[in-house]
């Protein structure tokens, strides 16, 4: 059995399932419009800031958690086994960096499974993730708590990343037919990647509130080594205001 084979195996068998679990029948969670920022990974390039959409919630089976987006399947331990999908904003284009030669990477389009689970320490999240843009994959595991700090509500999270070497040399590797004078070849290999993240939820007027996350990556030696890196680690997050649908 293929894979398309069986992403559609698992959504019949979630439907089958539906009527035995209580999805929403109607959005909810919070939904509203952010600011993302980023520091920037490649030499010659600079931070930006941009406006996307912001969705955490579910609809019936299907769900958003502001950069993952999936369906949910089957029912497994305190949650249910997912698919999922990535919205990444990694990659870049080699007329802003100071190595015209390397070549445009494109951002990563990861698919594949997941889970939430709540437990009585917290929410972990677990996803394999085949990306379709470099042939790689991406391992995620993370722990996310609670905790009340007056009306705010904070969520830190501790995560490891798991990524494959093709996965990091599509954005950080250099070929023979990418590399210059100044821009040496670089085979990547694969990297594991601690993360550590704090969300904040402000509650404002009403259903509005305010969403804050702050997220550092600190890369191994796969991705600092790469000579079109100058970072250690990267520092990105977000603002949102958001709505809040019951």
């Amino acid at each position: 059995m293929n894979i398309r084979h069986t992403l559609w195996a698992l959504l019949a068998m979630g439907t089958a399932t539906q009527a035995q679990t209580a999805f929403p029948d109607h959005f909810v969670g919070e939904a509203g419009g952010m600011l993302v920022g980023a520091q920037p990974m490649v030499q010659g390039t600079s931070g930006t800031v941009t406006a996307l959409p912001y969705v955490y919630g579910d609809w019936g089976r299907f769900y958003a958690r502001v950069d993952t987006l999936g369906v949910k399947t089957l029912p497994m331990g305190g949650g249910h086994l997912e698919l999922a999908t990535r919205v990444s904003t990694e990659g870049f284009k080699a007329h802003k960096t100071d190595f015209a030669t390397a070549g445009d990477r494109s951002a990563p389009v990861p698919v594949g499974l997941g889970t939430f689970q709540r437990t009585a320490v917290g929410g972990v999240f677990a996803y394999v993730f085949h990306d379709t843009t470099s042939g790689g994959q991406l391992l995620e595991l993370t722990w996310a708590g609670r905790m009340a700090l007056g009306r705010a509500t904070l969520h830190p999270q501790l995560g490891l990343e798991r990524r494959s070497a093709a996965y990091v040399q599509h954005l950080y590797g250099v070929s023979a037919a990418q590399s210059s004078s100044g821009l040496p070849t670089y085979q990547a290999g694969a990297s594991t990647v601690p993360v550590l993240s704090l969300h904040a939820s402000v509650p404002l007027q009403g259903p509005w509130a305010l969403q804050l996350q702050t997220r550092y990556r600190a890369w191994d030696s796969a991705v600092r080594n790469s000579p079109l890196v100058d970072r250690v680690g990267q520092l990105s997050g977000y603002a949102a205001l958001t709505y809040s649908w019951n």
